[in-house]
């Protein structure tokens, strides 16, 4: 099930950067990393939600229990921070695209004034 979802958010992206006409080995890669990241961090946030954040642990009978973070917290937020950088790789391939502006005509007015 984990791996149609992977497959499913790969090919969502691809189609998504193929729209751009950006296509190449290196992002197929990235892409599919992006995929997997994505999924895996689904899987974790229902994790977390179903079993919070920390939890009971101990090393031994011998020893008082105690609350420490959950380790899928780390993986988490590891996954996280990399999810965005494979993001980040993935939109700087985008082709720029000057922001867009409204003339209204103002500075056309105003050069007019002094020539």
């Amino acid at each position: 099930m984990i791996a149609k979802r992977i497959k499913q958010e790969e090919n969502r992206l691809k189609k998504y950067y193929k729209e751009f006409g950006i296509t190449s080995k290196v992002l197929e890669g990235l892409i599919y990393r992006a995929a997997f990241m994505r999924v895996t961090l689904e899987e974790l946030e229902e994790d977390i939600k179903e079993n919070g954040t920390t939890e009971m642990f101990t090393q031994s009978d011998m020893v008082e229990p105690y609350q420490r973070k959950r380790p899928a917290i780390d993986i988490y937020n590891t996954t996280i921070k990399n999810y965005n950088i494979v993001i980040k790789q993935l939109n700087d391939a985008l082709p720029k695209v000057p922001p867009k502006t409204d003339d209204d005509g103002f500075d056309k007015f105003v050069g007019s004034r002094y020539d």
